[in-house]
């Protein structure tokens, strides 16, 4: 008993240190953005905050350059996500009931994007979005981000259905449902944890994309090409405001779905 105890012990101060791990630099970048220079830009920086100033929080609202950065960020990274469940929802079910050997050629077929970097096929979208008028749109960024996304996504539903026993499914169709009625009222509130989970991942992917941005946004940024145009302006302290704001959205969406994010849903659904 003892040294199971100790055992747990042990696994617990792990989980606290990794914890602490993780969530110093958001801390450091929310001090920093709250803190005076004096308390930073020094040979010995303290941990805690002992000034409280909203001083570099001010600038930013100040700046005219938050909100318009801000809600294209929020609009692309929505509009992706939507446009991805739209198109990989019912093609991943399909997919998902294909044999192993067309399922395979499928996954393996939709990753064929995700061996070329970003960079690479970033500037040959942006020429192709300047013929078409796409560029400094919030409508070509989605376009863009689709590319990366779409794949990232199937891949988690596809194996997501799997998981679902085709029982239910022949359940539904002796009791008459027709086979878009399956996937709507019995195999989408089963699958929901995963479809949230990867509607999540999407969107933040979507938020925090940077190259894309850097070649289709001119006029109007992106709020991680917003942060990057204040680290070259050396702005530290806006920097550390303009990142903490981009993070607040992530809480938030993460709370919303995180009613989903539950072991034991798709077990407790199928028992049933």
């Amino acid at each position: 008993m003892a040294a199971k105890g100790l055992s747990r012990l042990g696994l617990y101060l792990v989980v606290l240190l990794i914890s602490l791990v993780m969530v110093a630099p958001v801390y450091i970048l929310v001090k920093i953005s709250f803190s005076n220079p004096q308390e930073v830009l020094t040979q010995h920086p303290t941990f805690l905050i002992h000034e409280v100033t909203f001083k570099h929080w001010k600038q930013v609202f100040e700046s005219g350059n938050l909100w318009p950065p801000l809600q294209k960020s929020f609009t692309v990274a929505t509009l992706t996500m939507l446009v991805s469940l739209a198109i990989v929802v019912p093609a991943s079910y399909a997919i998902s009931r294909l044999g192993k050997k067309a399922k395979y050629a499928y996954m393996l077929s939709l990753f064929f994007t995700k061996m070329f970097p970003v960079v690479g096929i970033a500037l040959p979208i942006s020429v192709i979005f300047l013929k078409w008028d796409l560029l400094d749109t919030s409508l070509g960024l989605v376009l863009a981000h689709l590319i990366g996304q779409l794949p990232f996504m199937a891949w988690i539903l596809v194996a997501n259905f799997e998981a679902i026993p085709v029982d239910l499914e022949e359940a539904a169709a002796i009791d008459g449902a027709t086979r878009m009625q399956t996937l709507i009222q019995v195999i989408l509130p089963v699958s929901m944890q995963g479809i949230a989970v990867s509607a999540m991942y999407v969107w933040l992917n979507s938020w925090n994309e940077f190259t894309y941005a850097l070649y289709l946004s001119l006029s109007t940024k992106t709020m991680p090409l917003q942060i990057y145009y204040y680290v070259e302006r050396g702005g530290f302290f806006q920097q550390a405001a303009y990142a903490t704001i981009l993070a607040i959205p992530v809480i938030i969406i993460t709370f919303v779905l995180q009613r989903y994010l539950k072991s034991d849903y798709l077990g407790g659904a199928v028992k049933g």
